[in-house]
Order: structure tokens, then sequence, then C-alpha cells
């Protein structure tokens, strides 16, 4: 496989960044991963990194070097990220789970599938045309969803950020799967917070992809956002990639473009973008010193910043 990668993430106007993103890819399938920690909730930057490192280690056991069942993963590994959460949340005797959306895609044999809990979004896009775009659990796409709202009123109705669906609440998440997408070349697959996609227009997200390459589309974008949404501006984040192939040779003089020829056979690449401080999920490699001085770093920034936050 063949693909151009690039990812991002400002901080905006706030004084944590709550947002998570990653990829993983093997020989034969890729695997991008974007969570958006909820700020009404405490440590929703916790619930976002758990989420990716538990997806993360599913998709390192399962990936052989593709996954045999797509849906099935990814419907497992959503469902076993919320169960992670609460496990950290009862091993800390926390008042509250904290909470996070998700938007995870696999790519492999030439097709993408994904699945979303929340408001982080996937964009399907092909010369400069969205084809395909997750629908938010937010309380708006219920109204529109049932003829009670009109979709001019996405940016400006009241419920417009109510969501009803995320990892780590009391009820388990309902996981939404997209079908299965057949991928051409040049087709870019777009992950975003709503960060990014409440300031920006779809008309307007589809152009600048399409004007340009996605190293320099998606630094665009976030710098658009960001400007516009000014100093009460949320975190935002976009992890986008450009398909180019499978079985395709890598161009040498083109570095943006990964080709996962160069991966051992039965090995797994990664870039996960997970501040250290941010916490454990369980198995992984940190002791309790490690974990309570990250819960107290975030605690402070969190305390800090609980003004802006709410």
């Amino acid at each position: 496989m063949q693909f151009s990668v690039y990812q991002q993430s400002d901080i905006g106007g706030r004084k944590l960044n709550q947002d998570r993103m990653g990829y993983l890819y093997t020989r034969e399938a890729l695997l991008l991963v974007l969570a958006d920690g909820m700020g009404g909730h405490l440590r929703g930057e916790v619930a976002a990194t758990i989420a990716l490192q538990s997806i993360a280690r599913r998709f390192k056991a399962q990936a052989a070097p593709y996954v045999r069942k797509p849906e099935r993963f990814l419907e497992e590994a959503l469902q076993q990220a919320h169960a992670d959460i609460l496990h950290y949340t009862r091993e800390h005797a926390m008042p509250d789970s904290p909470r996070t959306t998700i938007v995870a895609c696999l790519v492999q044999h030439n097709s993408a599938v994904w699945a979303h809990c929340g408001d982080s979004r996937l964009y399907w896009l092909r010369r400069g045309q969205v084809l395909g775009r997750t629908r938010d659990h937010s309380h708006i796409e219920y109204l529109i969803a049932k003829g009670q709202a009109d979709a001019s009123e996405r940016a400006t109705h009241p419920d417009r950020n109510k969501l009803y669906n995320c990892l780590g609440a009391s009820a388990p998440p309902k996981v939404e799967l997209s079908r299965q997408a057949s991928l051409q070349p040049g087709d870019i697959l777009l992950l975003c917070s709503d960060g990014l996609w409440s300031v920006l227009p779809d008309t307007e997200i589809a152009h600048r992809l399409s004007a340009a390459t996605i190293v320099q589309a998606v630094p665009e974008l976030i710098a658009m956002a960001t400007a516009i949404a000014g100093s009460r501006g949320d975190n935002t984040t976009a992890l986008a990639i450009q398909w180019q192939g499978a079985g395709t040779s890598a161009d040498a003089g083109d570095p943006s473009i990964v080709s996962t020829q160069t991966v051992p056979e039965g090995e797994v690449a990664s870039r996960i973008d997970a501040p250290a401080a941010a916490a454990a999920g369980p198995d992984d490699p940190f002791d309790e010193d490690d974990i309570e001085k990250a819960i107290a770093e975030i605690r402070d920034a969190i305390e800090k910043s609980s003004q802006i936050l709410k």
C-alpha cells in the first residue's frame, strides 16, 4: 500500500488540548484514529488517550498482516476502549468517568470502513466532492433526521453541541459503522474534531483539500479554523491521508508518501500523538507512581482551565 499522510493539532483558545490522534500500519492494513476528549467531563484527555491506546493494542494483535473482519474489529475495538475507560475510572475511584468522542478508519485491500461515536468526523473525498461523511450523534442531527429542524441550523442551533453517544458514559456506546468504501488513487480520508468542522463548512474543507496536497491543505484548514474561532476556539485536530493505491512502489522523491512495503513482515509501524502525561490504560508499561504523577499534572491543568472548558 502507498499513501500520503499528515496530522496536526492546535490547542486553540484552551489551556489544555484534549484531542488525540494517530495511525498504525502493517504491510497490508492501515488504521486511522482520532479522539476528542469531552471537556464537560473531568479528564476528557485521559479518556481520549486510553481510547487510542486500547484500539492500537487491538490492531497490533489482529492485523497479521491485515484484519480478517474489519467491521467486527472496529465494533469490538471501540467497545473495548469504552470498557478500558470504565476500568480506569474504577481503579482510581473517580466520581464520574472521563468521556471522549471517537472516529476510526481501517483501510486494506483498496477499501475503507469506518466507525464513530459522537461528533468527531470522517470525510471521504474524491476530486473535490464529498462522497461520504459521518453523521454526528448530536441532538441537532437527530432533529434534522426527524424533520424537526432544518439542515441550515447545524451551525446555530442551541442543541448543536449536545451529544447522545460517546465512550466512557454509563450506558454502552452505540458504534455506527459505515459500508465498505472502494478507494481510488487520489481519494482523501479526513478525520477531524469539531474544532475544525464546526467552524468551516464542508464546501470549504472539500475545496482546500482538492486545491493542494494534504501536507499543505491540513495546516491551512487548521490555521483558518483557529483564526475564525479566535480566543474562545476549541482544540482543532485533523488527520488525513491521500490514497495512492495497493501494490504500488514508493516515489523516492516525495517524502510525504508512505509505502507499507518498508514495514518488516509481522511488525506494525505507528505514530500516535498523545502526551506522555495523559495517563495509561490497563496493561500499559506505567507503574503507579507514573500514573499518579500524570493524574496530578492533568488535575492541575484542568483546575487552571476549568472555566474555559465548561
